[in-house]
Formats: structure tokens, C-alpha cells, sequence
């Protein structure tokens, strides 16, 4: 009986952590702007694939004092002012100049998740004009980049590269999720980078995880790991 008590316990946590690692936090705005025009922005939490949308009341543990950051062409970061929805946080900002606009979140939640530590990531690029983004804009320590979100068209091969603390990221999982409900998992290769067709139109979510081992005290607490969890969002036409 003991042992049986032991292992209901035993997939009782892995289905909660499994839970846990499903959900993430990602960015929804257009890949394109204007100058002088507002630019909204949206940062949601939940299963993208699945279609949920957690009502912020709802987010783990203290992620709904998420933080988001703009970096422009001129490489000042800027923190956006976040109003509160219902499922979502929303801001906005007005392009002055062309360029590249990157869109940055990086949050470590206050609890932890047995011994293991937290650390959502999510991004996405505005091109005000004809322009690239540089990956180097975006500094948070695990993320995937598209040079030109602009430039996705339907049915045509689309390349991103996945990063861990500015290197290439290589050998990596990262999971496609499709506006259909259809998901598909890829490796990254020597180069970080990874590459799929899209064949359904509309807003794409792409994750990444990396867990480190490193051990270390958050807000007082021993963990043994952490969890770093990356997205990046874009739409197809």
C-alpha cells in the first residue's frame, strides 16, 4: 500500500509539473507599423495550441507582474505601460522613426515549482519600413529570432534560429504551434537554427526550453534547477 501511495503521489507531481511546462507567455501584435500610428501589443499566458487564454487572475504565481520592454532603431529600452483584460495585458507605442522594433519579456516566478525555478520568455519584431531585425536587439537569454517576420508567406519555407545566452543554440527542441490547432516539434541544428512550411494562415506561436542544473537561492528558497521557457509570434498571410 505504501508503495502504491508513493507512486500515485509520484504522477500525481509529474502531471502537475507536465501542466506547468505546457502553459507559456507570449506576444501578439502586427509584424508591421507606421510612423506616427499606435501600435498595440498583447502578452498572454496559457496553451496556445490548445486555444487557452488564462484569465490573468489565473496566471502562476506571480507572472501577472510581467514587464514589458521595447527596444527601437536607436537601441534605447523603453518599459511599456501594461493595462489589464481580461485574459491578456495590453500596451501600445508609437513608432517615431523607421526600423526595427523588438518586443521583450523575461520574468522569473516567485514560486517554485518543487525544487525547480521558473523563468518565462517571450518576444516579437515590428519593422516600421523596409528593415531587419537584429537578434542582437533582443537580449534576453534564450529566444528564437526571425530577421524578417514580414517576409513569411504561406506554403513557403520560413527560418528561424533559436539562442541561449547569445550563442547558437544547437540541439534544441522547438515546438511549432499553428493557428489550426496543428503542432510539430523540430531539432535545432549546429547553427541554432530550425525551419518548417506553414500551411494554414495566421498567428504562429514558436516555443523553446532549456533546463539548467545550476543549483542557487531565489527570493530565499534552494532550487536545483531551472526552467527557461522562450517564445516567438508572428502571422502568416
Amino acid at each position: 500500500m505504501k508503495k502504491w501511495n508513493i507512486l500515485m503521489l509520484t504522477l500525481v507531481l509529474s502531471f502537475i509539473s507536465s501542466g506547468l511546462f505546457a502553459h507559456a507567455l507570449w506576444i501578439e501584435t502586427a509584424a508591421t507599423g507606421k510612423i506616427g500610428h499606435a501600435q498595440t501589443v498583447k502578452v498572454f499566458y496559457g496553451e496556445y495550441a490548445t486555444g487557452e487564454r488564462d484569465s490573468i487572475a489565473n496566471w502562476y504565481s506571480d507572472v501577472k507582474a510581467v514587464t514589458l520592454w521595447l527596444t527601437g532603431p536607436d537601441q534605447k529600452k523603453l518599459e511599456l505601460k501594461l493595462t489589464p483584460g481580461a485574459n491578456y495585458y495590453e500596451a501600445s507605442f508609437t513608432p517615431a522613426v523607421n526600423g526595427a522594433y523588438t518586443l521583450t519579456v523575461s520574468h522569473e516566478a516567485r514560486e517554485l515549482g518543487g525544487t525547480t525555478k521558473y523563468h518565462f520568455l517571450s518576444s516579437a519584431h515590428v519593422a516600421v519600413g523596409k528593415t531587419i531585425a537584429d537578434a542582437a536587439q533582443n537580449d534576453n537569454v534564450l529566444k528564437v529570432h526571425l530577421d524578417d517576420a514580414t517576409s513569411v508567406k504561406l506554403k513557403k519555407q520560413v527560418l528561424l534560429k533559436a539562442f541561449l545566452n547569445s550563442a547558437a543554440a544547437a540541439g534544441k527542441t522547438v515546438s511549432v504551434f499553428s493557428p489550426s490547432g496543428w503542432s510539430k516539434e523540430l531539432t535545432t541544428d549546429a547553427g541554432g537554427v530550425v525551419s518548417f512550411i506553414p500551411v494554414w494562415a495566421g498567428r504562429y506561436v514558436i516555443e523553446i526550453s532549456d533546463m539548467d542544473k545550476t543549483p542557487g537561492q531565489h527570493y530565499g528558497k534552494d532550487y536545483k534547477a531551472t526552467w527557461k521557457g522562450a517564445t516567438y509570434s508572428f502571422e502568416v498571410k
